[in-house]
């Protein structure tokens, strides 16, 4: 669904976002991710490191991760620790990254 600019305008940006169900970053509490689809992103977080806020859409649409499990596969554990290691470097950059939260949430 779309919402002209006139209509947002007139309903506010932030009634104009709860309508479409988009995240809206004033009422999101930091650092608490939620799955909310939007374009190809399964989830998104209002990331707070510093005195500074941004919002994060992460995690790629349709794909379930592979958090640890008792009992898990032998290709699951190597499917996760690959995606750890391909990311490790964006992950070490902390809160502020994508991969970061795709790391803890999805994987």
């Amino acid at each position: 669904m779309r919402i002209s600019k006139t209509t947002a305008a007139i309903l506010g940006e932030s009634a104009a976002a709860a309508i479409l169900g988009e995240a809206d970053k004033a009422s999101m509490a930091c650092n608490k991710p939620r799955a909310e689809a939007h374009g190809d992103k399964s989830h998104v977080v209002k990331a707070c490191a510093g005195g500074k806020e941004k919002l994060i859409r992460f995690g790629q649409r349709g794909v379930k991760g592979s958090p640890k499990k008792d009992g898990e596969s032998e290709s699951y554990r190597k499917r996760r620790e690959a995606f750890k290691a391909r990311h490790a470097k964006n992950i070490a950059k902390g809160k502020m990254s994508a991969a970061y939260w795709a790391d803890r949430v999805k994987w």
